[in-house]
């Protein structure tokens, strides 16, 4: 009898010829995660990884797998042989270990039997492991139809027993679908809009624009936290910090000031996708929600979108205020998002911007500002910070 922790995966299984590459990206990802606590011995038996390791760390184990894209659901198991004796007293130990947690009236025995060479059928095995908890727990219950408990069992090469299984992000693992730059600000919205392209498996790497001293060192120590904070979910991240004091200040003063917030916008996505390129990037991701401000109308949206030639995914474009807020506690960068520090998208808007701007309009106002040479000053300026979780 050994205790080990399975980890589930869910639209991995629907892969077809390449659901090894994501499998084993999965397993690399969770070796890498999980090293710090003795290496533990990980394995893939018939649809699902297996994490062999110390009982010590399996609370610590758990919570890092949690975190790691691809995986559905995971569950603390005793793995047994084959032996129905084995196999029934895996069951008793494991719902003894849950009864000591809650107070169970009702429970259901449901089994998986991948191996089909086992002489016994799923219902059938089920049945028995039913009659020897119902002996050895005479105050419960069984309940088909809305039991208290679950006892599950999954008959493979080995066969394992367990009542838990803990909710994780699902996706796919990071990695798996390419490299994406990440406009971060220090609000609500980017940090969410990373989190979700990450669990689609794009692997981030991440642009802030610092104007100092309209925005302080505290205000660029928060970004550089909330990349941290995504660095659990995403692995490593580069940060990349963009120095945009002088190209804000000429917009401010030789632009029209209700179009200021969309050129600033087009001249942070002209800069973004220059690093991208060079950073093998192939799209940029951005924070924006349809018509939250005045610079995320469908107007401006274009506007903006017009000055770049990759691909802009905006994950949250759909979404209120409401929902995106949920996400970020739930992730734990909203308590860091809402530090009272200004970004450089709050230093310099105007009392009364466009919300309907017109492309011939904003690119006959740029001309007013040589942007080509602000731009390239400030990506030769560029600080580069390396996150690790």
């Amino acid at each position: 009898m050994k205790k080990v922790i399975s980890a589930s995966f869910g639209e991995i299984a629907l892969k077809g010829l390449n659901r090894g590459y994501f499998e084993n990206t999965l397993v690399k990802q969770i070796k890498s995660a999980t090293r710090e606590f003795g290496s533990p011995a990980i394995y893939k038996d018939q649809g699902k990884i297996y994490i062999e390791a110390n009982e010590e760390y399996f609370e610590l184990i758990e919570n890092r797998l949690r975190r790691i894209f691809g995986i559905v659901y995971i569950s603390p198991c005793i793995r047994v042989g084959k032996d129905f004796d084995e196999i029934g007293k895996a069951s008793v130990e494991a719902f003894k270990e849950l009864m000591n947690e809650k107070d169970i009236k009702t429970f259901k025995v449901e089994t998986r039997r991948v191996d089909k060479n086992y002489p016994m059928k799923s219902p059938e095995v089920s049945s028995k492991i039913g009659g020897v908890l119902l002996r050895s727990f005479p105050d419960i219950k069984v309940d088909v139809h809305n039991p208290e408990a679950y006892l599950h069992i999954d008959i493979k090469q080995y066969c394992y027993v367990y009542t838990e299984k803990i909710k994780a992000y699902g996706g796919l693992p990071v990695g798996t679908n390419g490299k994406g730059l990440l406009l971060l600000s220090g609000g609500i919205d980017s940090p969410v809009a990373g989190f979700m392209m990450a669990k689609r498996g794009v692997k981030l790497s991440v642009v802030h624009y610092h104007s100092y001293p309209y925005t302080s060192e505290r205000a660029k120590g928060k970004v550089v936290e909330l990349a941290k904070i995504l660095t659990q979910y995403c692995g490593s991240i580069k940060l990349y910090i963009v120095p945009f004091t002088d190209i804000q200040l000429e917009i401010n003063q030789k632009c029209n000031s209700v179009l200021s917030t969309v050129i600033m916008r087009r001249s942070m996505m002209r800069i973004a996708e220059k690093v991208a390129r060079k950073t093998g990037c192939m799209a940029l991701v951005t924070g924006e929600s349809l018509g939250q401000v005045a610079s995320q109308t469908i107007q401006a949206i274009y506007c903006t979108d017009n000055v770049v030639d990759m691909p802009v995914f905006r994950p949250l474009i759909g979404m209120d205020k409401i929902e995106v807020t949920d996400i970020a506690r739930r992730i734990e960068t909203y308590e860091t998002s809402i530090q009272p520090y200004e970004d450089c998208c709050t230093v310099f808007t105007p009392k009364h911007p466009k919300t309907k701007p017109t492309l011939a309009e904003v690119e006959m106002d740029e001309k007013n500002v040589d942007f080509e040479c602000l731009e390239n000053i400030a990506l030769e300026n560029v600080e580069i910070i390396a996150l690790t979780e």
